[in-house]
């Protein structure tokens, strides 16, 4: 690879003009550069390993790969941090609230090293969850050249010829209070559930987001569904760096590839591989920040028309591994292509549009698998992420509708103000089948940050409620969550949304048919109840979590904190 200097080399141009940048330079000399390293491109490569989860404690090679492969293409590499919280370690504590949080905190970083040091370029390396959106919405901030590199998705665990992941443990806990599991045999599942580096194995959030960054056009094809502990993942990311540089060559920036129609494709594998709720509100914020048209309402406007084609837990048979070895997130992307449900003019980080990377794939899935399924044989008609509104949640909520027979019920509301008490009420069989849990005073600012109901949820399932009992809350879900539940409710009752004027016994209708979130009281009824309403002492009044809970916006708009 040549020396020759780019033309749009920013940070290189500032520290080379005449004698005024002599100590920029000295600088960087003291970290070995040459006088020659000056005409190259400065990339930064942000870093997300770190031995706080499995899912980023795989990332460094990756991160390795990535040097060698801006350094191998001509560029120089500078390395920075990016923090993270582990979703699955959290859950069910008070810990759980920053992981939202740390979305902003991701972004925030990449945004002020990458302009701090007037870097030409960035690729961002990411496992957890967080990860994945705070490091689009850092790319998408500073609009510099960019790729990201996931870290790749986890291995099964295996027990008595079941394969295991993270949600296995969480309904084992609920199966076991419910009498259904031994001791014993919970203990072994929780030892062996994760049996090394990786994301989660499902379609979880972390993976759903990862295929979501294929199909925008950020990320090399075929990478969003490898296994971490796999040396393909390294040979992507060098593969990922060189990419970059053409990039930046190119001047080709995120928020050329990050258009409505890249959303809309990106959104169509969401729906088709049955992928997560916090996809919508990541989405939601990705948009805003990438200064795109997109609302909450365009998500239902997608599911109408986009099949579940994928047969993906939480709700499904396979993981991440299966899909990739089926053919990918190429693969289900061609298959939407040939049905007219993607643009295929889309440009993407590669320099050649979504149509041409997928070329050469078969229009059809293979014969020999039934993860992806053929367009006319889906799992489902349309997409399984509903958008219900109703005086419960006028600005909408979202509703994760596979895997169930009938996803309808109007029960008794079963009010709590907290998971933990939501959580002991389930355990001890003091929830029954026909209830409407309402989890409430856990949305963006009341929380705050958003916290996930994988606990609850999942100890419903455990229990054998899924189905019979509903579960609504301002709060999360996990990507792992599945059943008879409606999340991100707005407006939150932290605001005086009509979730906090629930009473305990009254009625509530959910019903995904009809996209319908209704508490059935009467208008005078409800007008009374919020008059007499007061809004919560913060629960922080200092720190990150004081901060988020006054800069949020509502979950419809993506829980962004720059909504101004």
């Amino acid at each position: 690879m040549s020396n020759t200097p780019i033309k749009i080399n920013r940070r290189s141009a500032h520290i080379t003009e005449g004698k005024s940048r002599a100590p920029n330079r000295s600088m960087y000399y003291a970290m070995g550069y040459q006088e020659g390293d000056f005409v190259k491109p400065m990339v930064g490569v942000a870093n997300g390993h770190s031995t706080i989860t499995p899912c980023n404690s795989g990332l460094q090679k990756l991160a390795d790969a990535a040097v060698a492969g801006i350094e191998e293409a001509g560029g120089n590499a500078q390395i920075f941090g990016t923090p993270t919280i582990s979703d699955g370690m959290s859950m069910g504590t008070e810990g759980m609230k920053y992981s939202l949080i740390s979305r902003e905190v991701i972004s925030d970083c990449i945004e002020t090293c990458v302009g701090g040091q007037w870097m030409d370029g960035v690729l961002v390396v990411g496992g957890c969850d967080k990860n994945m959106p705070g490091g689009m919405m850092g790319m998408l901030r500073a609009n510099v050249p960019a790729i990201y590199v996931y870290g790749g998705t986890i291995l099964p665990g295996h027990f008595k010829g079941k394969d295991l992941n993270i949600v296995s443990v969480f309904e084992a806990v609920g199966e076991n209070a419910a009498g259904k599991l031994s001791d014993a045999d919970l203990r072994e599942i929780e030892m062996r559930a994760i049996p090394g580096t990786g994301s989660c194995g499902g379609m979880y959030t972390a993976n759903t987001m990862s295929s979501s960054f294929e199909a925008l056009g950020m990320s090399l094809p075929y990478s969003s569904t490898m296994a971490n502990p796999h040396d393909e993942t390294q040979n992507s990311a060098k593969e990922a760096a060189k990419v970059l540089i053409e990039a930046i060559k190119k001047d080709l920036k995120p928020r050329d590839i990050v258009t409505k129609k890249a959303i809309e494709n990106a959104v169509a594998v969401i729906m088709a591989t049955g992928g997560s709720t916090n996809a919508v509100l990541h989405f939601l914020a990705i948009a805003h920040t990438a200064e795109v048209d997109w609302t909450i309402d365009d998500f239902e406007r997608m599911r109408r028309k986009i099949p579940v084609i994928c047969d993906l837990k939480p709700s499904g048979k396979y993981l991440a591994v299966d899909l990739h070895k089926a053919g990918g997130i190429p693969q289900v992307m061609k298959v939407l292509l040939k049905a007219g449900l993607l643009h295929g003019d889309c440009m993407t980080i590669t320099g050649k549009t979504v149509a041409e990377n997928l070329a050469d794939i078969p229009d059809t899935p293979r014969a020999d698998q039934d993860v992806i399924r053929p367009i006319d044989k889906p799992m489902y008609a349309q997409g399984h992420l509903a958008i219900l509104k109703g005086n419960l949640s006028p600005e909408g909520c979202v509703a994760k509708i596979t895997g169930l027979k009938n996803p309808v019920i109007t029960g008794p509301a079963r009010v709590f103000d907290d998971e933990q008490s939501a959580l002991k009420a389930v355990l001890d069989g003091k929830i029954k089948a026909g209830d409407v849990m309402v989890l409430r005073y856990l949305g963006p600012k009341g929380g705050p940050g958003m916290p996930e109901m994988l606990a609850p949820t999942s100890a419903l399932i455990g229990a054998g409620l899924g189905e019979s009992v509903g579960l609504i809350t301002d709060g999360r879900f996990s990507g792992g969550t599945w059943g008879m539940v409606v999340g991100h409710v707005a407006p939150e009752a932290a605001v005086g949304g009509t979730i906090a004027l629930i009473h305990e016994g009254d009625s509530i209708t959910i019903d995904a048919h009809q996209l319908v979130l209704q508490l059935n009281v009467s208008d005078a009824e409800i007008a009374q109840r919020r008059a007499a309403w007061q809004p919560p002492t913060p629960r922080y009044t200092r720190g990150v979590q004081a901060k988020f809970a006054r800069n949020s916006s509502s979950a419809s708009k993506g829980a962004v904190l720059d909504l101004f």
